[in-house]
This record gives C-alpha cells, structure tokens and sequence, in this order.
C-alpha cells in the first residue's frame, strides 16, 4: 500500500463493502485490471471522514456499505477500451439497458480521469443496523441511466427520502455529490487533488 493509503475496513470496523470490480459482477462483466484483492482502499483522510459519516449514520439507525473507493488509473484505461468493444450484453440489463456502452464517456458515466483515482472519492450506500438490508434508493450501483441522478423523477418517495438522508450526512461531513450517481461522493478537501495514482489494489505480505 503506497504511503497515505490505507484499506478501509482497517480504519473502520463495522463497514461492509463489496468490491464489485474485482470480481465479475460490474458492469464490464469482468474483473478489472488493477483489483488485485477484494479490499477496498482509500486516502487516511477520507477513512477519518467516513469514520464521522459512519457515527451519524449509525445514530439514524444506519451503517457503511462501500462498493468502491481508490481505483488504480489503469482500471480507468480498462474501462474506456471496454467502451469501445463490440457489445456482449454480459451486464448491460442491470448497468446499462437504455443506452450503448460506447455512449458512456460522452454521457458523463465514465472517465478517462475518474476522482477515484485521487483516492478521496467513495461509492456507498446504508444498510440497516437491526436487519442487515440494504436501505432502497431507486436503482442499484452503476445503473447508468437518468434514474441514478439526484432527483431523478420515478424514483419512489421512501427512496427518494433515503437518498436525502444519504446525502445530507454525506455533505455534512465533508463530501461533495456527483450529480449523476446518488452513491458518489468525493472529499471536498481532499490531500491529492491533482494526483490520479496507478498503484494496483493487492495484499501485502504477512
């Protein structure tokens, strides 16, 4: 792990993540390079900032469940050659059904220099502390559609309510929405603002 990085369920027990990019189960269908490990990584300073979201969270009866957070810019190279590939419909019914892969980076869905790769930058979502759930927010992780935005119409008022909740406590520890995706948020003071990282996301030695 590069100086200033740490995995975050180091730094916060209690946090639950899926590191969805590692394995298949993204909307490229496959592993992604540079997840080497099924770990999520980020800065110190956001593991300290989510460590304040996760103590009010908890308070309305909530906890952490992260999907992602640092990612290696090569991941980022994979997915735009993964744009450009001709369709294989693996995931494109739960990521992508109303829209053509090759539209994403035009559409504001994908980078060729993500936040992520500043390592600040989190996709998470709640789950309830008394039965596991996660809480509905309209659409899952990575659905790249109008529905995923903030404020989006046909999103139910219960859900709509928990994307609120989600960002209310977001903002006010710290963290800046992306309009677009109701589970990105990105640390308004973040340490690396201008340094995109490549390191890969691996175990180290015991």
């Amino acid at each position: 792990m590069r100086d200033g990085f740490v995995f975050v369920d180091e730094a916060l027990p209690g946090v639950r993540w899926d590191a969805v990019y590692a394995g298949p189960r993204n909307f490229t269908g496959r592993p992604v390079e540079g997840y080497l490990a099924d770990r999520i990584a980020g800065t110190v300073e956001l593991c300290a900032a989510l460590e304040r979201v996760q103590e009010k969270a908890a308070s309305l009866g909530f906890g952490l469940h992260l999907w992602d957070a640092y990612r290696p810019q090569r991941a980022v190279d994979a997915f735009l050659r993964w744009a450009e590939e001709p369709e294989d419909g693996a995931a494109k019914a739960r990521h992508y059904p109303n829209i053509g892969r090759h539209e994403m980076v035009a559409r504001g869905y994908v980078a060729p220099r993500s936040g992520h790769s500043r390592g600040s930058t989190v996709d998470l979502t709640f789950f309830r502390l008394d039965t596991g759930g996660l809480v509905p927010m309209g659409g899952g992780h990575d659905l790249m559609d109008p529905v995923s935005h903030h404020g989006a119409e046909g999103v139910a008022e219960v859900e709509a309510a928990n994307r609120r909740d989600l960002r209310s406590v977001m903002e006010s520890c710290g963290f800046q929405a992306y309009p677009w995706e109701w589970w990105h948020y990105t640390l308004r003071d973040e340490p690396y603002p201008d340094t995109y990282f490549d390191f890969p996301i691996e175990e180290g030695p015991c």
